[in-house]
């Protein structure tokens, strides 16, 4: 069995999904705070009803599977299979009305992520990939995503959630690509990403990520003919300091400012 004989149930994961989230999406819904350290980290009844559905389909379709996720942990990591979910990445966007958050969900085997998508249900939008190839459909249609050829730092866009969500010294060096890039944009989450595999903007660059954050991005991103790493150049599925970019060239030159020891 491969990846590829998962997408309608990806599919169908994304619709239960949906249905838990859309009608709380723009209404004045109640936040928790669940951060440490003073460090807001919203959570709401659309993430976890968006992830118990989810879990709950799993289960009962395949319940050797494993699963990850943001609001109810870890089950059967062991396992060939195993689903990273992120019911609403970028609920700071979300319960500010902003659609730049989606549903993240991918299938791992053998702790390789191996199938992936983005899922926005309020724009209709969905990017997917399987490391191979990578696909939109929206309210324009259906397409293949490809990254786009950029040769210098100088001629890049580059975009993070936000460096605010970064520590002192992570920050600093961040701080060094982007004034050597064309443009910075900020407050994208997951949605700069398929941004990045849809040809749109050159570089992301994060700290601090979770697995289930960054997994299901890693097949579409590959799927397109990006690149995605750690800083230190080593796989980014477990997450923590990450840098994808459209074309190895300015993956190489980001890597290089990030890698500066003053």
């Amino acid at each position: 069995m491969t990846a590829i004989d998962f997408t309608a149930f990806v599919e169908q994961l994304a619709g239960v999904a949906g249905e838990q989230i859309l009608p709380f999406f723009r209404t004045s819904l109640s936040v928790e705070d669940k951060g440490r350290s003073g460090r807001f980290d919203p959570v709401t009844a659309a993430d976890r009803g968006a992830e118990a559905a989810m879990r709950a389909l799993i289960r009962k379709t395949f319940p050797d599977h494993g699963i990850i996720g943001e609001e109810y942990g870890d089950e059967r990591t062991d396992a060939e299979y195993v689903w990273a979910l992120d019911p609403i990445d970028g609920t700071k966007s979300f319960i500010c009305g902003l659609p730049v958050w989606g549903t993240l969900i991918a299938l791992t085997r053998a702790g390789e992520p191996v199938y992936g998508m983005m899922h926005q249900p309020f724009t209709r939008e969905a990017f997917t990939g399987d490391g191979q190839a990578a696909n939109y459909r929206g309210p324009t249609g259906k397409r293949s995503l490809r990254v786009r050829r950029c040769a210098k730092l100088a001629e890049a866009i580059l975009s993070t959630t936000s460096p605010l969500l970064m520590n002192a010294a992570d920050r600093k060096t961040f701080g060094k690509v982007e004034k050597a890039v064309r443009l910075s944009r900020y407050g994208g989450d997951c949605y700069a990403y398929c941004m990045l595999a849809a040809g749109h903007v050159d570089l992301v660059i994060e700290t601090e990520l979770k697995p289930y954050d960054v997994m299901p991005l890693i097949p579409i991103i590959t799927g397109a003919g990006g690149i995605i790493t750690s800083w230190n150049g080593g796989p980014a599925k477990s997450g923590g300091r990450v840098i994808a970019a459209g074309d190895a060239r300015v993956h190489a030159q980001a890597m290089a400012l990030l890698a500066e020891v003053e």
